[in-house]
């Protein structure tokens, strides 16, 4: 048996549930979502490791239509998920979540004017299809292929993976990796552990901030909630958006600021120098938050240690490195970043024909050229992923009501022959560079860029014409 909707939500996380929200303001659209897991929460559901936060101060990574109700403002895994899992609750989304529905194949009809989507179980049908599965791949997480670690007689773990009977205490833990997944790991496993390393092969820019937010305190003391959530998210996006400009405009000076603020909790210039001082600049890659600077405290105070190096093999007790030099280890945990892959995974066509991504351009940044009535959501590199996912859902209603108003059933972004392209996703990291050859690319004027200024996006998007760069069908 197929079942139809009219717009059908592949995810039922951060992006997955906000959509939804936006989609059943507009009576008489049918709608439902696919999730593959058996809960909802995305990301925040199949992470699970020790420590596990947003590195995004939460009142802009909650939607703007639920106020934060948290004390902190870098919130934990576990409150962020049950954050998703009220939302859909009390707004009656979680009637529409089909859960252990992981999509496989999504084929459009010319013939038909639908989406066919087959999942493990069963098929849907849908007029619109919007994919809200990030780009993480929740099957595997990026492993390099370590010499020797055959021989290593410790237990080996992927934080994607975190295993529910391992126990660190006393033990001697080596992290690999730099990146904002070690930074978290470190100080939440020095509080067990017997000894802690944090193995990079380079560093990595970390900022040090509090995990609460006095002046967003204070403005929900003295206000109702909705109208003190909305002051908090103006702030923290005016305060984000100033930063990250300022760290682009002047690189020189952003590094002095963050070295002054290492450190106030880590006094050793010579070993801020070698374990903390990048060789790109400031946002060339994600800015990695320290909360409390809770990492710094604990090197400073011996509970954890970094090591600047590379590994030249596994061996029995541990890891020899390319200086000689071998790290003991009873666990090695290799936080050696994510595998990105597009929409999810899901097999894209038209009338049968495989849809290679990255031959498309993304329209605005959410949709494909050639491929009609789809639409993805992709978050800020720079911002909270929330804040370009609800451009992304107020955009699609917009273009349905246009379609509805008009009696048009199909809409489909048309590239301009011979039109420039570059890199969907901006960053220098190497977890997005491995992948960008999957990803659909941009173009170089509107409507073909995927903006990264929220401020500017927003003050936008009430003038967009949905009309521009795209062929509509009736």
């Amino acid at each position: 048996m197929t079942r139809h909707v009219d717009v059908l939500i592949i995810g039922a996380g951060l992006s997955g549930v906000g959509a939804a929200w936006h989609i059943q303001r507009q009576p008489g659209r049918t709608y439902a979502i696919l999730e593959a897991r058996d809960r909802p929460g995305g990301t925040w559901d199949l992470f699970r490791y020790p420590g596990v936060r947003s590195d995004s101060d939460i009142f802009t990574l909650s939607y703007a239509f639920r106020p934060w109700r948290g004390k902190k403002s870098l919130a934990d895994g576990d409150s962020i998920r049950r954050y998703i899992e009220d939302t859909a609750r009390d707004h009656g989304i979680d009637r529409h979540i089909h859960y252990r529905a992981k999509v496989l194949s999504a084929d459009w009809s010319w013939e038909d004017g639908r989406w066919t989507v087959k999942t493990e179980g069963e098929a849907w049908t849908c007029s619109f299809l919007y994919v809200c599965a990030g780009y993480y791949d929740y099957d595997h997480g990026h492993r390099p292929e370590f010499e020797g670690i055959a021989d290593f007689g410790g237990r080996f773990v992927h934080p994607q993976f975190w295993p529910d009977d391992l126990d660190v205490t006393g033990k001697k833990v080596v992290v690999i990796g730099s990146g904002a997944t070690a930074v978290t790991l470190v100080p939440a496993l020095a509080k067990q552990a017997g000894r802690v390393t944090m193995l990079q092969r380079s560093p990595t820019y970390l900022a040090s901030l509090s995990d609460v937010d006095p002046a967003a305190d204070l403005l929900r003391r003295l206000l109702p909630a909705p109208q003190a959530h909305t002051l908090i998210r103006a702030k923290n996006v005016l305060s984000s958006q100033l930063t990250y400009w300022l760290s682009r405009r002047y690189p020189e000076q952003t590094k002095r600021y963050l070295r002054k603020g290492i450190l106030r909790f880590l006094p050793d210039p010579a070993y801020l120098d070698r374990h903390f001082t990048p060789r790109y600049r400031p946002w060339d890659q994600r800015l990695c938050v320290v909360p409390n600077g809770d990492l710094f405290l604990d090197v400073a105070a011996g509970r954890a240690s970094v090591v600047t190096d590379r590994i030249a093999r596994f061996v029995g007790h541990g890891i020899e490195l390319e200086s000689g030099q071998t790290l003991e280890a009873d666990v090695v945990v290799s936080a050696t970043g994510l595998s990105l892959i597009p929409l999810g995974g899901i097999a894209v066509s038209v009338d049968g024909r495989a849809v290679d991504l990255a031959e498309t351009t993304a329209y605005r940044g959410l949709m494909l050229s050639g491929v009609p009535n789809l639409a993805f959501c992709v978050g800020y590199t720079n911002a909270s992923w929330t804040l370009r996912a609800d451009l992304s859902s107020r955009y699609v209603v917009r273009l349905l009501d246009h379609m509805g108003r008009h009696g048009l059933t199909t809409a489909m972004p048309v590239f301009p022959r011979g039109g420039a392209r570059r890199p969907l996703l901006g960053l220098t990291s190497t977890y997005i560079q491995r992948a960008a050859h999957l990803f659909p690319q941009q173009g170089d004027r509107d409507p073909w860029t995927a903006g990264q200024n929220y401020l500017i996006d927003r003050l936008r998007s009430a003038f967009l014409d949905v009309r521009k760069g795209m062929v509509f069908d009736g």
